[in-house]
């Protein structure tokens, strides 16, 4: 194959003044600070389900661009083409996400006559397509993945494929990115299953069920490089980030430089990085991804023809605005820097705060922040975020909530400071992966730098199990809280020496297990909780003052120690931050008891998210198996298998494909049979 730069027709300026993002959230409040920053004015697009979000109102100008769903809103084309004219925008940025790697999105905005803050449709194009950009690299001279990508999309071509390159495999979606329609196949009968799933996603995440397979780099490192280029032919990288810790092969923690790249591997892997971007003839930024074995050797994966989330991790450490670096180049400026001019410094680590249960599979979150506390006032800590008090986290789109980065001289200092600020911030009423971030950063092999992208497969247990906490258990210190709510008023009126009231039994569910507590009052003041079997005597207080947060603190006092915990009651419910890990308790003292088989054990399948329903697996009459798919669901751009709950004769689906449902709905009953 012979290398053609793919540069379309040189303009030497293309000024602009009116600066439209084509994103959401966190994303556009961050390249429209350094737009405005830069004297540019700030448009910004939002669907119905952001009519409120913080994007909207840190605009200048602001246009609603359709419904909730991305493809009437935010992957909507001509009405984003529409919001430029009506708005006055003459330049787009596409954000990290979304359009952003769309070549049809680019070219309608150069046919519109808007600047696209980006690189031409025809390198998206090049890279975006997996199988013409392995052919591309491999030209150029890249190291590249052995695999087959192919015309032939058939189970039985791609059976014989991964015989000949060798089990295991990696099933990926050519016009993917971000884990979506990629499956790791271990073995030759696990390969039609996971062939048609990953065709499945693929399909309804791009549009394009056309798949290919590559020989899997067992625990790999997962290396890329930044890299720039202009329409002036100059090209440069910005060295490496580490960006191995992943779950469902999307990045959580992102770190630079990485502990396992030498000078030299740095220079190697930079070096064809630029390379490529010359061959490409590519203009603005970008990153080449890597595979890393333990022998040091490194195989092309993907580019991403965009700016990453991750690039806070490299701006951090050779003190650049790599936005402000892409509105140069889009309006036709040469790079403001050669490569010799970088001298990075430091060490800078970045950690995704995502809306997800990590015990459930990280299974996406949705619902309200009721409190958003981030204490970040000194320690060094950048967060990027769209998210406050009373904001809600949509299940239309991404469940990450926020970026969080620190920089400091060593490794360590960064790592300890994210620490600190993991300890400290207080999200109440959505679950997040606060916690497992925690221990993740604290795990021995962090620590040592010993990681791959085996990292959390390897130490999933210890990551997920959280700490007895300190102090009262849950249990007893959410009957603590509760306690006043239940407490008669004729008994609160009387002075305590006139005696206690009467103990109070409390049900309480604590992040879905039932608890039985007692609580008594004592003549000094003073409260007697049992709970699990034990008894803790302990003074408390409510609504400690906190220093302009919004939500209380509760009080306790046990063995002589003060301790104050963040809390917030919302009806019979009641988020507690216990460190790094939020508990949810549903206070069942007053409510009906818990009728049997809602556990599933009565074969009813309810909906564990809100979404929408891709693919229903089989019809009432069925009989299905225990752990049997029937039906899957779509939420927060991925796909979520919900399994028959016990064995038996299917006797009602609840659900059509292309259907809505919320948290709870009915999908699918099973009646057990003899």
């Amino acid at each position: 194959m012979t290398v053609v730069p793919l540069k379309p027709p040189k303009i030497a300026e293309t000024p602009f003044r009116t600066v439209l993002v084509a994103n959401r959230g966190e994303i556009a409040l961050r390249i429209m600070a350094t737009a405005k920053a830069m004297g540019y004015g700030t448009v910004a697009v939002y669907s119905s389900a952001d009519a409120k979000g913080r994007h909207v109102s840190f605009a200048d100008r602001a246009v609603l661009i359709g419904g909730p769903l991305p493809a009437e809103s935010y992957l909507n084309i001509p009405a984003i083409i529409e919001a430029a004219k009506a708005s006055g925008a003459d330049a787009v940025h596409p954000g990290y996400g979304f359009l952003a790697e769309n070549a049809a999105f680019a070219r309608a905005c150069r046919e519109a006559g808007l600047v696209f803050i980006g690189p031409s449709a025809e390198s998206i194009e090049a890279m975006g397509d997996k199988a013409r950009a392995k052919a591309f690299m491999a030209a150029a001279g890249v190291p590249v993945v052995p695999g087959y990508q192919g015309d032939d999309q058939s189970e039985a071509r791609f059976a014989a494929e991964a015989e000949k390159i060798g089990f295991p495999v990696m099933i990926k979606a050519v016009a993917g990115g971000g884990g979506r329609g990629m499956r790791l196949v271990p073995d030759a009968a696990s390969l039609p299953a996971l062939l048609a799933s990953a065709q499945s996603e693929a399909r309804n995440a791009f549009g394009d069920a056309t798949v290919l397979i590559e020989k899997a780099i067992v625990a790999p490192r997962h290396i890329e490089i930044q890299v720039f280029g202009d329409r002036h032919g100059n090209a440069i990288h910005v060295g490496e980030r580490d960006c191995s810790i992943q779950r469902r092969h999307q990045k959580l923690i992102e770190e630079a430089p990485s502990t396992a790249v030498s000078p030299d591997l740095r220079e190697r892997m930079g070096e064809v990085s630029v390379k490529a971007v010359q061959a490409l003839g590519y203009e603005g930024a970008g990153t080449l991804e890597f595979l890393l074995d333990r022998n040091g050797h490194f195989y092309f994966m993907e580019m991403n023809t965009r700016l990453q989330v991750e690039h806070r991790v490299s701006e951090r450490l050779i003190g650049r605005d790599f936005v402000e670096w892409q509105l140069k180049i889009a309006a036709g400026e040469r790079l403001p820097e050669a490569q010799h001019q970088f001298h990075p410094h430091g060490h800078a680590i970045e950690i995704r705060l995502c809306a997800e249960d990590p015990a459930l599979d990280f299974l996406p979150q949705s619902g309200r922040f009721h409190t958003w506390r981030e204490y970040c006032g000194g320690y060094g800590v950048t967060v990027d975020t769209a998210m406050t008090a009373g904001a809600d986290v949509s299940p239309y789109y991404d469940s990450m909530v926020a970026k969080v980065f620190a920089h400091g001289p060593t490794r360590e200092d960064a790592r300890k400071t994210l620490l600190l600020w993991l300890d400290e911030f207080a999200s109440l009423g959505v679950k997040t992966n606060q916690g497992f971030l925690q221990r993740a950063l604290s795990h021995p092999d962090f620590v040592a730098g010993n990681v791959t992208t085996a990292f959390i497969a390897e130490h999933g247990a210890a990551l997920m199990d959280r700490p007895t906490p300190e102090g009262l258990p849950d249990a007893a210190l959410a009957a603590a809280i509760l306690y006043d709510d239940l407490t008669p008023e004729r008994y609160r009126a009387r002075p305590r020496h006139l005696g206690p009231p009467l103990p109070i039994p409390m049900t309480l569910d604590v992040d879905g297990t039932r608890h039985e507590v007692m609580v008594h009052r004592e003549r000094d003041g003073s409260h007697r909780i049992g709970a699990a079997a034990s008894e803790f005597s302990v003074a408390f207080e409510t609504a400690v003052p906190d220093l302009g947060a919004d939500a209380p603190q509760f009080r306790y006092v046990l063995d002589g120690v003060a301790r104050d915990v963040p809390y917030l009651q919302v009806g019979n419910e009641l988020f507690i931050q216990r460190g790094a890990d939020q508990v949810h308790v549903r206070d069942l003292t007053r409510a009906a008891t818990r009728p049997a088989g809602s556990d599933g054990s009565d074969g009813r399948l309810t909906a564990a998210m809100n979404g929408r329903i891709v693919a229903v697996h089989a019809a009432p009459g069925d009989d299905v198996a225990a752990g049997q798919p029937l039906v899957t669901l779509e939420a927060m751009k991925m796909e979520h298998v919900h399994a028959a709950p016990i064995a038996g004769r299917l006797v009602e689906i609840g659900v059509a494909a292309g259907e809505q449902v919320t948290t709870g709905r009915l999908l699918a009953a099973i009646e057990k049979t003899a």
